[in-house]
């Protein structure tokens, strides 16, 4: 009785089909990595202190938990506050490299040096009524309004308007490049001459 030979198996066959299935997952694998933001990060510089505030020029507004108005510890209306700002930003103390040539107020030594110089530090309790800590804040930065309109006016006074209607002017979105870049500078220049630095410290906690 003849022999039977065995079956053979195509190895052309299975290659291909392990090649088809190689190049499968490789296509079809994802391979992790580490992903990140370049950054160069800045050389390591000597700490510099913080600059030496005169007392005389930080001028302290408190709003208490019962939300009544304290300036420079003083029992003060609301309606008063702007006046007493402009005051103070005004005031033009200061003497030598330290003098304002366009301030107007009464220059007493006592006060403020040069606006540049003038800080109002605002702060309340963590009570304070929100409408009024508002009311307060829009006080404060009307009375830097009020000098930069001033300002504004004695430097351009062919525009005839004022500094807060040009910065209005200036955010629509419908003035054109060329005349937002010429009041650019225009309110670029007033803002150096009374900078807002209103510093508004962490609020109080109330026992």
């Amino acid at each position: 009785m003849a022999k039977r030979k065995a079956p053979e198996v195509n190895a052309g066959s299975m290659a291909d089909i392990a090649f088809l299935l190689l190049i499968f997952f490789l296509v079809t694998t994802t391979i992790e990595t580490d992903s990140g933001i370049n950054r160069k990060l800045p050389p390591m510089e000597d700490q510099i202190d913080p600059p030496i505030i005169r007392e005389k020029n930080i001028f302290t507004v408190v709003v208490n938990k019962n939300n009544q108005l304290l300036v420079e510890e003083s029992l003060t209306d609301i309606k008063d506050l702007r006046g007493l700002a402009v005051d103070f930003l005004d005031n033009g103390g200061g003497s030598g490299e330290e003098a304002c040539s366009y301030c107007q107020g009464s220059g007493d030594s006592r006060s403020s040096d040069n606006p540049d110089k003038a800080i109002i530090s605002l702060k309340n309790d963590r009570e304070t009524q929100y409408k009024v800590y508002i009311a307060v804040q829009n006080e404060l930065v009307a009375a830097y309004n009020v000098l930069r309109n001033r300002e504004f006016a004695r430097l351009n006074p062919n525009m005839g308007i004022s500094y807060v209607e040009a910065d209005l002017i200036y955010s629509d979105p419908r003035t054109t490049g060329d005349d937002k870049a010429n009041l650019k500078e225009k309110l670029d220049v007033v803002k150096l001459l009374y900078p807002q630095k209103l510093s508004e410290a962490e609020p109080s906690k109330v026992n």
